[in-house]
């Protein structure tokens, strides 16, 4: 006579459901993750059933159950999984781990920025982030900004939907603030890689204080009608035009290549800085660069 264990039945309909549900899975287009997630009471449901009818079939006055604690250690395992799924799923933490996995880097264009400038605005102070900038001078009068920006998302989905998402502008007298945020990403495990490259353009005859926070900028002050200054930069490549009006000071750099007159030599190994000028045409109008680890001058 068979000796009927409880947990048999249990892990053999358990294998029948899930490959039921795999198979579902591959030819309906259904979610791994939210099968996983919501299979699992079945197994409870099968179990249960099974000790019921053992219970009912047996036909004793006081039955004694038998289990088979290797069948029920499987379906438990199973179960665990089940619940592990449901868990990540209902805190969140199983679909940004989705996210990641799907993620792909895409290229996309920033939106346009502009801000008209009057005769009131005399000076613009513009903060950037450690990212690729170029920054020109241009005849149009206004600020604006453009570029391209690559991120790491699951979707095709643009990250930036208006320019307010990653610059902020703001007049105080005659100055226009100009700050360049950072683009928004996730903290933690599920940080994602970001480039930036933009182009900033400011009018030719407003004076320019740019405060940078490690940023690698590329300088085209082309027909340059006012001073400017540079803080803080990483790396500096200035494009003169030799037709220019400009007197260009390097001061307390730590290393420069091009045509510059070494006013004050530096000493790697001491930690001396250098200072140097660099002199188109009269020199009318100043561009002044410190606090900057290398600048780079290229005159066309």
């Amino acid at each position: 006579m068979r000796t009927w264990r409880v947990g048999t039945f249990s892990m053999g309909a358990s294998l029948l459901f899930l490959g039921l549900f795999l198979f579902l899975l591959r030819f309906m287009g259904l979610d791994l993750v939210h099968v996983m997630s919501a299979w699992w009471p079945v197994l409870l449901i099968v179990l249960g059933i099974e000790i019921l009818l053992y219970l009912f079939f047996s036909r004793q006055e006081k039955p004694i159950l038998k289990y088979d604690f290797v069948s029920i250690l499987f379906v438990g395992l199973l179960g665990m999984v089940g619940i592990l799924f449901a868990t990540l799923s209902a805190t969140g933490i199983m679909g940004k781990v989705e996210e990641v996995v799907a993620r792909e880097e895409r290229s996309f264009e920033l939106p346009d920025f502009s801000y008209q400038i009057d005769d009131t605005i005399k000076r613009v102070v513009l903060k950037t982030t450690a990212y690729q900038t170029t920054i020109e001078a241009t005849d149009e009068k206004e600020v604006s900004m453009f570029g391209t920006y690559r991120t790491q998302t699951a979707k095709k989905e643009k990250l930036l939907a208006s320019a307010d998402d990653y610059v902020y502008a703001n007049k105080k007298g005659d100055t226009l603030y100009v700050n360049v945020k950072t683009l928004p990403n996730e903290l933690g495990p599920f940080y994602s890689h970001q480039e930036v490259a933009s182009t900033i353009l400011i009018p030719k005859g407003v004076e320019l204080e740019v405060i940078s926070t490690g940023a690698d900028l590329t300088l085209n002050p082309r027909a340059l009608e006012n001073n400017w200054s540079i803080k803080g930069a990483s790396s500096l490549d200035v494009k003169v035009d030799q037709s220019s009006n400009l007197k260009i000071e390097a001061v307390g750099v730590d290393s420069i290549n091009g045509a510059w007159n070494v006013t004050e030599e530096g000493d790697p190994n001491t930690g001396d800085s250098v200072d140097a000028v660099h002199q188109s045409g009269e020199g009318k109008y100043n561009i002044t660069i410190s606090n900057t680890h290398y600048v780079n001058l290229t005159t066309n």
